[in-house]
């Protein structure tokens, strides 16, 4: 592994460090974690199972985080002629993945959130 690719890796690295980071918050959370910027989280009484809840929040964002690395893979291992897959990897994790946890978090919503009849 030469330079260039330790410090492509950095990069990445810091980057994807926020929200692996914001995963581990979440995961550890005691109350209840939001999702979206600006909105404030569930109360409480809202979610049946908060730790769960939380968990399954913070996994997903550890995920999307260490997602990034495998995008840049091809550069790495066969060389700088392949960094239009590792574009296109990059492009499908960043927009892909965000529509993928817009549904996961919906999904998790309804199956934690209180039906109230």
């Amino acid at each position: 592994m030469n330079a260039e690719n330790v410090i492509f890796l950095v990069i990445v690295g810091i980057g994807a460090l926020p929200e692996i980071i914001l995963g581990f918050v979440q995961y550890r959370s005691k109350e209840p974690v939001g999702f979206w910027s600006g909105k404030e989280p569930p109360r409480r009484e809202e979610i049946t199972d908060v730790k769960a809840y939380n968990r399954k929040h913070g996994i997903m964002w550890i995920v999307y985080g260490a997602g990034f690395f495998p995008c840049f893979a091809p550069v790495i291992l066969f060389g700088e002629k392949f960094v239009w897959i590792a574009i296109v990897l990059f492009l499908l994790e960043c927009l892909g993945g965000i529509f993928v946890m817009i549904a996961y978090h919906n999904k998790l919503n309804k199956k934690y959130h209180r039906k109230y009849s």
